[in-house]
């Protein structure tokens, strides 16, 4: 059973090992999270310029949507000002900072289903980050930029957190997609012929929405199954998404259960420290490591091969 925790007080300990049971917390806006949306605001509000975001899809083609994307998504994922709040975020979530790795925020973008849903504004299947090489102590944290509506935000399907999905996970390895995937994102518009990780049955059961207002967060395990919903609205929607680890949990191989994840290589490079922006130690990513990294296929997410994303 899932539950659902809203402003929780609890310590982050519990908390986490909680996540790592299927459960999902939920937080109202403070005034740092609304501080990151205002600046994803005002990026995208500065690259459609006299256009609304949410609206774009009526003023200007696919193609051009994604040339805009392309530049402003990196821009974003590089900003000084992300690397500087989101260590404030999870502060204010009681979370020891000097044992917290985070990943770089990503802006995401769902429009409605029959304008853009490949490459740059790729629309999630239902999925596992741990089928994308993700570690299973993985923690996602998501933040709508506007308003939010249940049919164009995030769907959870928490059943499936203790139930294996068939999919073939097998596909994909880390290092293969940093090389040849990655920086192509924008290449694909009308559809997209990277092949990733999906389901090979239908899923079914609950699927949950949650709705939290421009600046709450939804907390979940990277093991949680969950889908980008399908945009039956007409407006688009933009969030914000970033991963983080904890370093005890990592030396530990303490995590959610892999019930159905066979992916190769690691997320573990990408990571973070909250205090000073190092990365994680080697001798600790060398245990997530399976043989499959092998020269300049090692690649950090802000290389120059993953600036496109």
């Amino acid at each position: 059973m899932t539950n659902v925790f809203i402003d929780s007080d609890m310590p982050d300990a519990e908390r986490r090992a909680r996540l790592y049971a299927g459960d999902i917390f939920l937080f109202t806006p403070t005034d740092t999270t609304r501080e990151l949306v205002a600046l994803g605001r005002q990026m995208l509000e500065d690259a459609f310029g006299d256009f609304d975001p949410r609206t774009i899809h009526h003023h200007k083609p696919a193609e051009e949507v994604s040339a805009i994307l392309s530049v402003l998504k990196p821009a974003f994922i590089h900003h000084p000002e992300c690397k500087r709040l989101l260590p404030q975020i999870m502060a204010e979530r009681g979370i020891d900072l000097e044992k917290l790795y985070f990943d770089v925020p990503r802006m995401r973008s769902a429009y409605p289903s029959h304008f853009l849903s490949s490459g740059i504004a790729y629309a999630f299947h239902p999925h596992r980050d741990t089928w994308y090489s993700a570690p299973m102590c993985q923690l996602n944290w998501w933040l709508p930029i506007y308003p939010v509506d249940p049919n164009n935000g995030m769907g959870f399907y928490p059943r499936n957190f203790t139930d294996p999905v068939a999919n073939n996970s097998q596909i994909y390895n880390y290092y293969e997609w940093n090389t040849k995937n990655r920086a192509s994102a924008a290449q694909h518009v009308k559809t997209d012929t990277r092949e990733q990780p999906k389901p090979q049955e239908p899923v079914e059961g609950v699927n949950l929405r949650y709705v939290p207002p421009p600046g709450g967060i939804i907390l979940f395990s990277g093991a949680q199954l969950h889908e980008t919903v399908a945009n039956t609205t007409d407006l688009a929607r933009y969030s914000i998404d970033f991963r983080t680890v904890h370093v005890d949990d990592v030396a530990g191989k303490i995590g959610a259960p892999n019930i159905d994840s066979k992916s190769t290589g690691t997320t573990m490079r990408d990571y973070l420290r909250a205090t000073d922006l190092a990365k994680l130690p080697e001798e600790l990513i060398a245990v997530y490591d399976d043989g499959s990294a092998e020269g300049d296929k090692v690649l950090y997410f802000g290389d120059r091969l993953a600036k496109a994303d």
